[in-house]
């Protein structure tokens, strides 16, 4: 016992000189094919490139992302359980009431990995060129027309709901257990729009599947020029930002999160990264821990605005 006491009291120091020994599981909260997914594996290819040690993708999906950020939570801190948050677990701060979390007090933020902007795609099938057809489409259709999200309570979702208020349309709402199956049932005809981060939706534009009307940001995207912005469309102030980033267990030492944030910002520094993120329309990260810390507070405050004055309560 007295053996077994010692042994945890250096644990920590040990487990930062040795790090990584072994396999690193990176937690995916979504499941495959979405934004999230989008650009963790990429990472994870450079990162397993750089540490000499394979970076494993775990995707947990459920719940608007919250059950593999639960499940990232409650691993073990010794560096080797990586969550790869999204913008919406800094929703579900305040959209959930009853989460076996706290994104605050269990998890550490370590840095972003890719900024990207929502843009509003539907089926390329619909008869709608633009936002005000597509307004005009949603007002004459006010039964017929679905929008997904990649779950209850993510950004997705809120966007959607902002946007009724906004143009006065009343689509109905269809939740999916993450990007990648909304975007499915979009390309099937379950649902006729979607807001998608422009990197996950990418493909599918340029491959004519969906029609995308306008990028929920204040400029029009490098990647796709002939997309106009919400505001050159029509629809003033409405802005949407799909962001990505890494979390720890809090309690993994200080040593295992800087040298994880110096090489995800070493990795972003490779031009083969640089290609993928500025096809994807995105920004990259790998900011210091303090700024990106500073940013996921600013969001959930933030989001949590949008969800108390929505009355909006995923429990």
């Amino acid at each position: 016992m007295v053996l077994a006491g010692a042994a945890a009291c250096i644990a920590p120091e040990l487990l930062a000189q040795t790090w990584p020994g072994k396999p690193i599981k990176l937690i995916v909260p979504f499941p495959p094919g979405g934004g999230t997914d989008t650009f963790a594996r990429p990472l994870a290819a450079k990162l397993a490139e750089q540490l000499g040690q394979a970076v494993v993708i775990d995707n947990r999906g459920g719940a608007g992302g919250t059950v593999g950020a639960d499940m990232a939570a409650k691993s073990p801190a010794d560096g080797y359980t990586i969550l790869v948050g999204a913008v919406h677990h800094t929703v579900a701060v305040t959209a959930y009431k009853r989460l076996g979390y706290n994104l605050e007090r269990d998890l550490v933020p370590i840095t972003g990995i890719a900024y990207v902007p929502d843009v509003l795609v539907i089926n390329a099938q619909l008869p709608v060129k633009n936002l005000a057809e597509w307004i005009a489409y949603c007002k004459a259709n006010p039964t017929k027309v679905n929008f997904g999200s990649s779950g209850n309570g993510t950004t997705r979702h809120l966007a959607g709901e902002i946007f009724n208020a906004r143009t006065g349309t009343s689509m109905v709402h269809v939740p999916y257990k993450g990007s990648g199956p909304a975007m499915a049932g979009l390309l099937a005809g379950e649902i006729q729009m979607i807001f998608e981060g422009l990197g996950s939706a990418a493909s599918q534009i340029r491959g004519g599947k969906i029609r995308a009307l306008a990028v929920a940001a204040p400029q029009r995207a490098e990647a796709f020029p002939d997309i106009p912005t919400t505001a050159q469309a029509g629809l003033k102030d409405f802005e949407s930002l799909s962001w990505y980033g890494l979390w720890v267990p809090v309690g993994t030492p200080a040593d295992i999160r800087q040298r994880l944030q110096a090489e995800v910002a070493i990795a972003f520094k490779s031009p083969d990264l640089q290609s993928i993120w500025h096809q994807q329309g995105a920004a990259v990260g790998g900011e210091p821990s303090e700024a990106f810390a500073k940013f996921v507070k600013s969001e959930i405050e933030k989001w949590g605005k949008v969800i108390r004055a929505n009355g909006i309560d995923m429990d």
